[in-house]
């Protein structure tokens, strides 16, 4: 099998992208930590891919250095040598200009998207660079590469993740640590649906008139770089639906 047992942790696990790379490595050999807020849908995951692979589970919210240090902290002894870590968790909260944002939501942006990744690192990587070996992959955004209207504070999030990740990949170069960046266009997940608080009406909206990437795809990318061989390290993938060419151009006729 292509995973070889490796153990991955994936933030984030309980829906879209988290939870398609979760069932395609289970798929592929690989045993998985799943790491979310939402105790009960982390549960119902891991029951289903345990019959597949060897699966544990730890509900902590990323935004709480006390609660992933907590419970990362937690894990048995054989869960401990992390090979992979996926930071996943995330997400962008509202679509208002600068001068009326609300600053809970940049809160909530900059307490998950940057500190949660910090935090969640800060926990695996020594393990990994006391064994010389592991691989991160950070999921960005094209919002991470171009800034885009009402954007501000969630672009300035993904532009501090891209930074973040090509940080790692020069500090843990000598210790052999494979550190890859995806940043995807349009996915359809519950992106759309956590920034607009709820109104289905309007997170439909984003996607009409185009077919976006779904979880799977990317999902499809992850699979890909962890499976490349040991001298070949995958940096950085940007991508889009067919139907999108920039962070702003859109084709809506397909």
């Amino acid at each position: 099998m292509m995973g070889n047992g490796r153990i991955v942790l994936i933030t984030g696990a309980t829906a879209g992208i988290g939870e398609a790379t979760a069932r395609l490595l289970a798929k592929n050999g690989f045993h998985l930590i799943l790491c979310g807020r939402r105790k009960e849908r982390l549960n119902e995951l891991a029951k289903e891919l345990s019959p597949v692979t060897k699966v544990t589970a730890l509900s902590f919210d990323v935004r709480s250095r006390k609660e992933v240090s907590d419970a990362l902290r937690s894990l048995p002894a054989e869960w401990t040598a992390v090979d992979v870590l996926i930071n996943n968790a995330g997400g962008a909260h509202g679509l208002d200009p600068i001068q009326t944002g609300n600053v809970d939501d940049w809160d909530a942006m900059i307490d998950s998207n940057v500190k949660g990744l910090l935090y969640v690192s800060r926990e695996i990587i020594p393990g990994m660079v006391e064994r010389k070996s592991g691989h991160i992959i950070n999921l960005g955004s094209i919002a991470g590469k171009e800034v885009y209207p009402n954007g501000n504070v969630y672009c300035a999030s993904k532009f501090a993740v891209d930074a973040l990740t090509r940080g790692m990949r020069v500090d843990l170069n000598a210790a052999g640590i494979k550190v890859t960046s995806i940043s995807p266009g349009m996915v359809e997940t519950e992106f759309a649906l956590v920034r607009f608080k709820g109104d289905a009406s309007r997170a439909s909206n984003v996607y009409k008139g185009l077919n976006p990437l779904r979880g799977d795809d990317i999902a499809d990318l992850i699979l890909f770089c962890l499976t490349r061989p040991s001298h070949v390290a995958i940096a950085d993938i940007t991508v889009f639906p067919s139907a999108q060419a920039s962070a702003t151009v859109v084709n809506r006729q397909q």
